[in-house]
């Protein structure tokens, strides 16, 4: 597991519980805040698993 994986990991975490609180008190923005920082981890922790992926292919696994 690379630092891509275990930051997209922690990023789609934090904002699962922003949008989990905002829905909670009706905060609309803290709950779009939370969606955007969910997608973003997201994407970061593919991005992550893409260079694990390469790393493995030009090693021959």
């Amino acid at each position: 597991m690379n630092k891509d994986q275990v930051k997209g990991l922690v990023e789609e975490a934090t904002g699962k519980v922003k949008e989990v609180t905002g829905k909670v008190v009706g905060n609309k923005d803290l709950e779009v805040e939370g969606k955007v920082q969910n997608t973003g981890g997201k994407i970061q922790s593919a991005y992550g698993d893409l260079k694990e992926d390469l790393k493995d292919a030009v090693k021959g696994k």
